[in-house]
């Protein structure tokens, strides 16, 4: 079981990194701050990785929208939280429907399905 859940979590962890490092992106003022711009280039790396071996696994396209999806709601909601964006019910509901978004295609089959057996030659009467 963990070996099957490894690339999603994989997936939720560059997420969260992908957060991170847009955040320090805004902080680091164009690069002209140390601090924040070695925390964009590690996390900004990291998360890209991560990314990369999660699509081992898991379709691009799904893997893509569930990367995204799940880094810009922590990031609105980072910055709501530390009020460097206004707090909005509505921006808060279109986060929810972003997340769920992101957990219905986690929900989706993978679309591998097993080949069709060839369809056996008629008997010679």
């Amino acid at each position: 079981m963990l070996k099957r859940s490894a690339p999603w979590l994989v997936l939720l962890a560059s997420a969260v990194l992908e957060a991170v490092w847009a955040t320090a992106l805004g902080l680091s003022d164009g690069f002209s701050k140390p601090l924040p711009t070695v925390v964009f280039l590690v996390t900004a790396t990291l998360s890209m990785l991560g990314l990369g071996l999660a699509i081992r696994s898991i379709p691009l396209g799904t893997a893509y929208a569930i990367w995204v999806g799940i880094g810009a709601a922590l990031t609105v909601g980072w910055a709501m939280a530390t009020g460097v964006e206004p707090f909005s019910v509505l921006k808060l509901l279109f986060i929810a429907g972003i997340v769920g978004c992101a957990a219905g295609l986690k929900a989706l089959p993978t679309g591998k399905t097993q080949p069709a057996p060839a369809p056996s030659e008629p008997a010679n009467t």
